[in-house]
């Protein structure tokens, strides 16, 4: 099993001082990767609601500092030479494509190949308005846009016309190291991201409240794949574990269930400091299960 940690573009990792040092350690520990969390930002009254809190609420301060997550990856990059860069997840149809694939293929270059792409479709319809890109017909965009980043990070000439997308004639230098280009790592739960990592995901992002719900999840992804010929397999399968609820008994569970990746909230992990927090778990999980 491999171990990450997110979000590590929040709270006190909006610190130089803090992040770097937490970084090293952790790549020193033997964790495999990082991952970030995005928005732009959250309006101080929104009515869009949040799906994996109860409140419908984002579970931090709306006017919390956000680092943005592909510039706190590049940061991390430039200080460690192991570590995993996720975004966990970027919103997708709210950027522009080109210049998404543009940051993503210089990061996974620079960084000699560690950055996975988590991308999702967002649901906080106010952050759209405010970027000014339309809430409407965003999972249209974004299936074509996972389309256009492929055929952008493949080093042959782009010629790629869709409904949103019209790219002809260029080739984008430097491409991403990673052969095939930067890993995209879809997330969401429902029906229609279920089928959309099945159909263009390298990977799954997943988030559930407890291994009963895990399980339905990926029952649904196991039957999505078996509909589309796709070898579930190949996909690399990140959840989110509530280690400090569920004990290290759960990781067999998570195995089973063909999880590949573990992600704590050092937070969740209830010590007063993250950096003790970051060793404890290390000694008592990673270096007997990693």
């Amino acid at each position: 099993m491999k171990f990450g940690i997110v979000p590590i573009n929040l709270q006190e990792f909006t610190n130089p001082d803090v992040l770097i040092p937490f970084v090293q350690r952790a790549e020193a520990l033997g964790y495999e990767s990082v991952w970030t969390a995005e928005h732009v930002i959250i309006p101080k009254t929104y009515t869009s609601v949040y799906p994996y809190n109860p409140t419908g609420k984002v579970p931090f301060a709306v006017d919390a500092a956000i680092v943005d997550p592909l510039v706190a990856l590049t940061f991390i990059a430039a200080a460690t030479t192991r570590l995993r860069l996720g975004t966990g997840v970027n919103i997708l149809p709210q950027m522009n494509p080109l210049y998404l694939a543009k940051w993503a293929s210089s990061l996974d270059h620079l960084s000699r190949g560690r950055l996975m792409l988590g991308v999702g479709i967002g649901w906080l319809r106010e952050e759209f308005d405010a970027i000014g890109v339309p809430f409407a017909h965003r999972g249209r965009r974004a299936d074509e846009y996972l389309q256009a980043l492929k055929a952008v990070w493949s080093g042959e000439e782009v010629n790629y016309q869709g409904e949103f997308v019209h790219w002809q004639g260029f080739m984008m230098r430097p491409r991403p190291v990673q052969p095939g280009g930067v890993p995209l790592i879809i997330g969401g739960i429902s029906p229609t991201a279920i089928r959309r990592v099945a159909q263009y995901g390298d990977g799954w992002y997943v988030i559930a409240k407890d291994l009963d719900e895990y399980r339905s999840h990926m029952q649904a992804l196991a039957d999505e794949c078996a509909r589309q010929g796709r070898n579930q397999r190949e996909l690399d399968i990140t959840a989110y574990w509530n280690y400090y609820r569920e004990g290290v008994d759960s990781l067999s569970v998570y195995e089973d269930l063909g999880v590949q990746r573990l992600l704590i909230n050092v937070h969740a992990l209830r010590e007063r400091d993250v950096t003790v927090a970051l060793e404890r778990f290390a000694e008592n999980v990673i270096a007997k299960h990693g």
